[in-house]
């Protein structure tokens, strides 16, 4: 069995962030989204991975590289313009051949897992397998329709919802998939739709499983997204405190700090993930926040945020909260008022907060 991961698209909702870098780079608990995907699919006994890449491809594969980090063997797919989840499928037909296989999308997020959805598909095979959650807001997302455990009918975001259980972003296939790619057409988007590809299998009689996902599962699109998912990982996280804490430090709770990491006159309280390299001083550090690799924070207080890799916080008075906040950023302040600020900030951005209150 394969693994087929998708990770091209432009990432539009998450811009600032994405004109920089791919959006299945963007890190939850110090991880790009991306590798938990790699890994989920490796746990489950999975290690011929196909990662599909457009525009950002260059950024993927320097991250992923071969896959042997991750007890994988990766093979690239070049998607050359974002034409659909079916047409990603259709395009990778010479890398899953005759196999069974599972179609991941690199920027969706599932806590626990895909091992025991794996496990089904393997001991009871059938045509496709779907896993579904219920949704609070249906007319965005792909919806199914199901009987006795199979699905009779998916529409791609309905105007009128007749369901709230959408399909979420882990497809099981066999090859009976490529005969559906191949019949489908675009839709008014102009793509290539997995709705549709399902729906097609569906209505040729193929059997169509659906299995209810009993895990917390994100589509991490947005910033808010983002930092749910965020703090899903952090409610999981192990105390284990290596770095540096000088004897005026305080940390509580569900804290990591990296082997590398500096805590200095600062109060972490979790659950929080400080990483390698990073100086925590005369700071306070708030619970389900995630300080990337060579962070600083100084004379600044932040909490259920992500700051990514190599940038920094300094006398900013007012705390910063429920923010995504890009690499190699500078954030400084020159007020005292504790307020709060909220900021999606990309990569080499500098901001100074300055006013009164700032």
């Amino acid at each position: 069995m394969k693994a087929l991961i998708l990770s091209g698209g432009k990432g539009s909702r998450l811009r600032p962030l994405t004109y920089t870098g791919a959006k299945q780079l963007v890190p939850v608990a110090n991880k790009p989204v991306l590798f938990y995907a790699i890994e989920d699919a490796v746990e489950a006994g999975i290690t011929d991975i196909g990662i599909v890449v457009g525009d950002t491809g260059e950024y993927v594969k320097a991250a992923v590289q071969d896959g042997s980090r991750f007890g994988a063997r990766v093979t690239y797919i070049h998607q050359p313009e974002p034409l659909g989840i079916a047409h990603a499928v259709k395009i990778s037909r010479p890398f899953i051949g005759d196999e069974p296989f599972v179609l991941l999308l690199g920027d969706n997020f599932v806590r626990d897992g895909i091992a025991k959805y794996v496990k089904v598909f393997r001991d009871e095979p059938v045509d496709c397998q779907v896993l579904l959650y219920p949704v609070s807001n249906p007319q965005d997302f792909g919806i199914a329709e199901v009987r006795d455990g199979r699905v009779v009918r998916v529409v791609e975001k309905p105007k009128e919802p007749f369901s709230n259980l959408a399909v979420v972003g882990i497809y099981f296939f066999d090859h009976h998939v490529f005969e559906a790619t191949d019949a489908i057409h675009p839709s008014w988007r102009g793509e290539l739709e997995i709705t549709d590809t399902i729906q097609y299998l569906v209505a040729n009689g193929f059997k169509v499983r659906a299995l209810p996902l009993d895990s917390p599962w994100i589509d991490t699109g947005k910033k808010d997204d983002i930092l749910e998912a965020n703090r899903l990982i952090l409610d999981l996280l192990e105390p284990c405190v290596q770095g540096k804490l000088d004897s005026e430090s305080q940390v509580h709770g569900r804290v990591s700090v990296a082997a590398t990491a500096r805590v200095l006159r600062s109060v972490v309280r979790g659950p929080a993930i400080i990483g390698a390299e990073a100086v925590i001083e005369d700071a306070f550090v708030g619970p389900y926040t995630s300080i990337g690799a060579r962070c600083r924070i100084q004379q600044s207080e932040i909490e259920n945020s992500v700051l990514m890799e190599e940038s920094s916080i300094t006398g900013v008075a007012r705390r910063i909260t429920d923010s995504l906040i890009g690499r190699h950023v500078t954030v400084t302040g020159n007020s005292s008022r504790p307020q709060a600020h909220r900021l999606t900030l990309g990569d080499h951005s500098y901001v100074v907060l300055s006013g009164p209150g700032a």
